[in-house]
């Protein structure tokens, strides 16, 4: 699972700029007469940005395709959820967000992962869930949610 956490201070867009090299080699690979040079560098713009377009796009899962669809619940999943809910904590679509995330708790419990190392993790989680079900989250309410997280995989989850 790739998350991440922080402020809407990204430097990063979602339009590709290209760089120094990639106009010298697409400028030496068109043909230098006029119109026909410009027309050329409109495709390879408009077919940069469609395909950036589709790699964001989620893809349906094929079918025959050899693993899990969703996180497999059982009835520690839903007493985690319910939890969760009573705590106050709203989880994103079904719960597998939340449920991988207290998957993730308990692995690294048993494995001895540091307590403040858990923390960041689900914090990031947390964060992920939160962007996910579209709603923002201050980076203090993401550690108080985590918490609760944290508290409801012990006391519901972790065997």
């Amino acid at each position: 699972m790739l998350t991440a956490c922080g402020g809407d201070d990204s430097s990063a867009s979602s339009t590709p700029t290209p760089s120094a090299s990639t106009t010298a080699e697409a400028t030496s690979e068109a043909p230098s007469t006029g119109p026909t040079s410009s027309s050329s560098a409109a495709t390879t713009t408009s077919g940069a940005a469609s395909s950036g377009a589709a790699a964001e796009e989620q893809e349906a899962v094929p079918s025959g395709y050899p693993g899990p669809t969703e996180v497999p619940r059982d009835p520690r999943s839903d007493a985690f959820l319910d939890r969760l809910r009573a705590d106050g904590v709203t989880v994103a679509g079904n719960g597998d967000i939340a449920i991988g995330t207290a998957n993730y708790i308990c692995a690294a419990q048993s494995e001895g992962v540091a307590a403040d190392q858990i923390s960041t993790f689900v914090t990031a989680n947390v964060g992920a869930e939160a962007s996910a079900s579209g709603t923002e989250i201050s980076a203090e309410d993401a550690a108080a949610t985590a918490q609760k997280y944290i508290d409801a995989a012990r006391s519901t989850y972790c065997g």
